[in-house]
């Protein structure tokens, strides 16, 4: 069978079984195959979410919790590390994790309940790591917003990780969380090379727009970072230098980086894509990936999951720490100084301490 088409403004026409499926099929060409995919529409569920706040012990990101207010991501980015968990909900980790997603319609009052508690010790919340928190959806929902206006009254510093303009509607919020020292935001910036976004992130903001956010945030006072993630060998590993120049010139004070990670059934999904759009150097893609992942596809151990190791990993290391200290990186504030002191539930009395 020839390969499907990726329907427009999808990252994948590929919607293979998720890892507990219980039974798979395999298609056949009946003669009846369609040149011209049919519109994939997205499908919306409404959840009601026991509790909000996720806890993690891991010591490769900074923090310790995070809220995530969707399942599944209309973005569509094809390497996307959070596919596999949509797994869990017996759906695909391919196209449906970008089609059938999940809204957690009561997050703002669980959030609210969660904090109250007795005894909670405030650091912290990343809100929006699993998925992106101001994804389309997030227009009609805004679960997100309803989020900060809760962290917002209660004094809780929260940190924001997005690829979406989106995220300047919520500036109101934002600029007065940052008078209280109480939140940063990184922007996520993959390519500045809008065809390589199109079919790479076909839902999500584009290069200029994401710079552009950058800048406005930072003119209201917003401390604002990059993340270069994921960097891909042979794909956009070339763009790091120049994607850490134009963030810092936009505003940016701090910088990361990720190398591709493929989890699970994200491995497949990226090698289709690569067959698809890069098939000359496809191969080369995957061997310096797997250069860098032991042999494998990926490697989870703490420690070594997000930078990979071996030469390129060690080279791309190099340039990304040489780069930050050219253009200035290492002499701006890298935490940000979020303040958890500040932190009062409304209704109780801050500790004078």
């Amino acid at each position: 069978m020839r390969p499907p088409i990726t329907p427009r403004g999808r990252g994948t026409a590929h919607n293979p079984p998720n890892r507990f499926a219980p039974i798979t099929g395999e298609a056949c060409d009946d003669g009846w195959e369609q040149e011209v995919p049919a519109p994939c529409l997205t499908e919306v569920r409404l959840e009601q979410a026991k509790t909000v706040i996720s806890r993690n012990q891991s010591p490769d990101v900074g923090f310790d919790r995070s809220i995530n207010p969707y399942r599944g991501c209309e973005h569509g980015c094809i390497y996307c590390f959070a596919r596999p968990s949509h797994a869990y909900w017996d759906l695909s980790p391919g196209l449906d994790f970008e089609t059938r997603l999940i809204a957690k319609t009561n997050l703002a009052e669980r959030l609210e309940a969660e904090l109250s508690k007795p005894g909670y010790v405030p650091q912290p919340i990343a809100l929006g790591v699993n998925t992106d928190a101001y994804q389309p959806l997030e227009r009609e929902q805004r679960l997100t917003r309803q989020a900060l206006e809760v962290l917002l009254r209660f004094r809780h510093p929260v940190h924001l990780i997005t690829k979406s303009a989106l995220v300047l509607r919520d500036l109101d919020l934002l600029a007065a969380l940052a008078e209280q020292r109480l939140v940063s935001v990184s922007v996520s910036l993959t390519t500045l090379d809008d065809e390589l976004k199109r079919i790479m992130e076909p839902r999500a903001a584009s290069p200029s727009a994401r710079l552009r956010t950058l800048r406005t945030l930072d003119d209201a006072g917003v401390p604002v970072s990059v993340m270069c993630a994921p960097m891909i060998p042979m794909i956009n590993d070339r763009e790091l230098e120049a994607m850490l120049e134009a963030a810092r010139d936009a505003g940016a004070r701090s910088a990361g980086y990720v190398l591709l990670r493929l989890p699970h059934e994200v491995g497949p999904l990226f090698e289709a894509w690569l067959a698809e759009h890069f098939a000359q150097r496809a191969e080369h893609v995957m061997s310096l990936v797997r250069q860098c992942r032991g042999g494998a596809d990926y490697d989870s151990r703490f420690g070594s999951r997000m930078r990979g190791e071996g030469p390129f990993a060690a080279l791309l290391a190099q340039r990304f720490r040489l780069a930050c200290k050219r253009l200035g990186y290492g002499q701006r504030q890298e935490a940000f100084g979020l303040d958890c002191s500040r932190f009062a539930p409304p209704g109780q009395q801050m500790s004078l301490l």
